[in-house]
């Protein structure tokens, strides 16, 4: 019987403690490349496909956001999970807009940071098939959609994961703890959903998230 190959993992890490013993404790699923600084990260997260990366957010020089920043805009939508020590809500907030798709903070439980893992492989695959809304269509391989007339409108990576998700499901309606389970975090309040789907209505349409009230949001007929 032939091997199956293990999923590629770009890991970014500075310290040179922690860095090999991620890569170890990965080794085991995830054909794993360890560097150490910003700029080896971005060469390689450019010049190789990867199935995902972890990069810490506190690296010298060129930091983790920006690396993350700097990749988004270059076009490729490699899942990301980002390692921090901050662990306000606002600064889960801003790495998650940089276009992280996931974090884990510092001091961690390394079960935790392979269950986040395999939920976020598990997600990138199978919500990589563009999806109709209305008069737009959502790539969430690009995190952008794209109306008939040819608008092209980018997202960040939460605003693409729950528009994804509304979308996925059409006929259901989600209630904001719903959503917060599946596709933020148990330190985000319910609120956070409201901010986004503001966010979405600013930059499609006001129709691209209907509000069922008492209950929570479902996908709109998004028109221009």
């Amino acid at each position: 019987m032939t091997p199956v190959a293990l999923p590629s993992l770009l890991l970014v890490e500075d310290d040179a403690e922690l860095g090999p013993l991620i890569a170890e404790l990965l080794a085991e699923d995830y054909r794993v490349r360890l560097v150490a600084t910003g700029q080896d990260g971005l060469h390689l997260g450019l010049t190789q496909t990867w199935d995902v990366m972890v990069i810490d957010r506190g690296l010298p020089v060129m930091d983790g956001l920006s690396v993350v920043r700097a990749l988004r805009a270059k076009g490729i939508s490699t899942p990301v999970l980002v390692l921090t020590a901050l662990g306000e809500t606002d600064e889960k907030v801003t790495g998650l807009d940089a276009g992280a798709n996931d974090y884990v903070t510092k001091p961690f439980d390394a079960g935790e940071l392979a269950a986040r893992l395999r939920a976020l492989t598990r997600t990138f695959a199978s919500n990589s098939t563009p999806v109709s809304i209305g008069e737009w269509e959502l790539d969430p391989a690009s995190r952008s959609v794209r109306s008939v007339y040819g608008q092209l409108v980018s997202l960040t990576a939460r605003e693409s994961e729950l528009l994804g998700a509304l979308a996925g499901e059409p006929d259901r309606v989600f209630t904001r703890e719903e959503l917060l389970s599946r596709h933020f975090h148990a330190a985000d309040q319910p609120g956070v959903i409201d901010t986004y789907v503001h966010h979405l209505r600013r930059k499609i349409a006001k129709s691209v998230i209907r509000t069922v009230h008492g209950v929570g949001y479902q996908i709109g007929d998004a028109h221009e």
